[in-house]
């Protein structure tokens, strides 16, 4: 027989997990710096003529791969003999660490059968130090390599954006809810938060700002594409002039390919108004390149437009915060006045300027983040300043979307609840539905007395709080001239009234009374001969008068008799009105 190990005790349980976190950590960033150290190595191996040893690679590969969390870099060997900072980030090897420190601690915090799990700080924390750890012992090796790298940058911003990422992960374990607040944080925010209005608001405000910031970043990867298009010989030369081998080609495409991301940036500052920095004496803006640039040979600076004043296709470089402005009403409206949503429910004019104008901040500083990470150094000289200038690319992203947003969210919220009075935007076969109506609401005997038509509401009515056909839209159904069949309490339709037995009119094999049995146990001889067994088996106590008749049937009889039979068949009455019972 096996005996069942003991349980450990609590203290030891959360040891073990806190381990398990740390470890974790460490193993994801272990995972992303050996990645880079094979890539660079077999470029090593691959290159005719090697600058310095299998020592040298890998100390460069933990260098770029700092460089990679943002850390800035010093080449200490020039031509001057004055070391040159680097400071330019791929933004295409940030996706990698950034990852990897996110999977490490959504995994550490998130509940697992037969594994203990630790508190979301302790995983927090746990998986930011195990990733803290292989990073300063990555800096430490390469201090001796040809890229250096700047001791102030580990703890800003390398240990933030690691930080950064293993909380965004254990909020992802914890379902990414939003709120409540920490005990410390003012009591005004704590009780904001814990308002479903304000959580909703505040959750369209960052989707209409994510989408912003990315219609921007589109729109400059557009500007950028068109650009190199434009002056394609100039990229070609600046790519086959940097490296004549293979390998030397392969990591210069490379290259390009990870600043892709900041070349996205760059237009999307250059729409935006700002433009950005090519070097400490030149500047490009859609209105031109003033000064004197100090642009190094590469394919992507191929795409910096020509010294001189602006010409046609510079301005239209502007329409791409115009669109980005666009996204940002649109994103906001489609919460604000759903299409399918009672007037009721929409938001006031108020809330909706307001969620606008805070889309348009998120957007700004959105924008300012990604383009102060976009730009950098890359020398001591003319090269200390290149790229956007954050403090002035945000700001502007904020005026573009808040000046053309607001009063274009305004403004589809009042065309989303106009008035439908146009019909032929509404339904294409809107006067045959009103000539049904008409004829439905007439009745049966032609005298417009229908005991049903007073608690059938009007189409106006149902046309507020249906689902309308919008002209942009024909696949949605529901409007007061569509064919779909609402039931409601009296059985009538959206666009007019229907009979009794919830058929509608417009129905060619319609009858009136087609849905009444035919079978003989309704016919009169059988129904009264069931009540008078019912009578003779009672005792007396059933009172005497006959079964009672359907109205429709009774209708029937009445039309067939002559009226002196009716008034021969009459039962006296007492003097109350009731009629006599034995």
């Amino acid at each position: 027989m096996t005996e069942r190990s003991p349980m450990l005790p609590p203290e030891r349980t959360r040891t073990l997990a806190l381990a398990s976190a740390f470890l974790r950590g460490v193993a994801a960033a272990g995972l992303g710096l050996g990645s880079l150290a094979v890539l660079v190595t077999v470029l090593w191996i691959s290159s005719p003529f090697p600058d310095s040893g299998p020592g040298g690679a890998l100390r460069a590969a933990a260098a770029v791969w700092l460089l990679a969390h943002g850390a800035e870099l010093v080449r200490p060997d020039t031509l001057s003999g004055v070391p040159a900072p680097v400071g330019v980030v791929p933004l295409l090897l940030v996706v990698g660490p950034v990852w990897l420190a996110h999977r490490a601690a959504r995994d550490a915090a998130e509940p697992e059968e037969g594994r203990p799990r630790p508190s979301q700080a302790g995983a927090f924390c746990a998986v930011t130090a195990g990733y803290l750890l292989v990073a300063a012992g990555a800096a430490a090796y390469a201090r001796g390599g040809s890229l250096r790298v700047v001791p102030d940058t580990l703890a800003f911003p390398v240990a933030l954006v690691v930080a950064g990422a293993a909380a965004a992960g254990v909020w992802t374990a914890a379902g990414r809810p939003f709120g409540p607040l920490p005990s410390w944080s003012p009591l005004v925010l704590q009780e904001a938060v814990a308002r479903t209005l304000f959580r909703n608001r505040a959750e369209a405000a960052c989707r209409a700002a994510a989408v912003g910031t990315a219609v921007l970043v589109g729109g400059g990867a557009l500007l950028v594409a068109v650009a190199l298009g434009r002056d394609v010989a100039a990229a070609q030369d600046a790519f086959l002039a940097l490296a004549g081998d293979w390998s030397g080609r392969v990591a210069v495409l490379l290259l390009a390919v990870s600043l892709v991301p900041n070349a996205a940036l760059w237009g999307a500052a250059y729409g935006l108004g700002p433009g950005f920095a090519l070097g400490t004496g030149a500047t490009a803006t859609p209105l031109g390149l003033t000064g004197s640039p100090a642009v190094p040979h590469f394919p992507l600076l191929a795409a910096v437009p020509d010294q001189g004043p602006a010409t046609t296709l510079n301005w239209a470089a502007l329409a791409v915060p115009a669109v980005a402005a666009l996204a940002v009403a649109w994103c906001a409206v489609r919460r604000a006045a759903p299409a399918d949503a009672p007037r009721a429910q929409a938001w006031s004019p108020r809330e909706t300027a307001l969620v606008t104008g805070l889309a348009a901040l998120g957007c700004g500083a959105g924008t300012a983040l990604l383009t102060a990470v976009a730009g950098g150094p890359l020398g001591s000289g003319a090269l200390a300043a290149f790229g956007p200038v954050w403090w002035l690319t945000g700001p502007a992203a904020l005026v573009w979307t808040a000046a053309i947003g607001v009063p274009a969210a305004l403004f589809l919220r009042l065309w989303r609840l106009r008035e439908r009075g146009w019909a032929w935007r509404r339904d294409v076969d809107a006067p045959d539905g009103a000539e049904d109506t008409e004829d439905v609401r007439e009745g049966a005997d032609g005298n417009g007395a229908d005991a049903d038509a007073d608690a059938v509401p009007e189409a106006d009515e149902a046309g507020e709080t249906g689902k309308p056909r919008r002209w942009w839209a024909p696949w949605r159904t529901g409007a007061p001239g569509d064919s779909a069949v609402q039931e409601g309490p009296a059985g009538s339709a959206a666009g007019g009234t229907a009979p009794a037995g919830g058929t509608p009119a417009d129905d060619p094999g319609f009858e009136p009374y087609d849905f009444l049995p035919t079978d003989p146990w309704h016919e009169n001889e059988t129904r009264e001969a069931r009540w008078a067994s019912l009578k003779r088996g009672s005792g007396g106590l059933m009172a005497d008068f006959p079964a009672r008749v359907p109205a429709a049937l009774r209708s029937e009889e009445t039309s067939g008799q002559p009226t002196e039979a009716k008034a021969a068949d009459a039962k006296p009455a007492d003097a109350d009105g009731r009629g006599a019972t034995p």
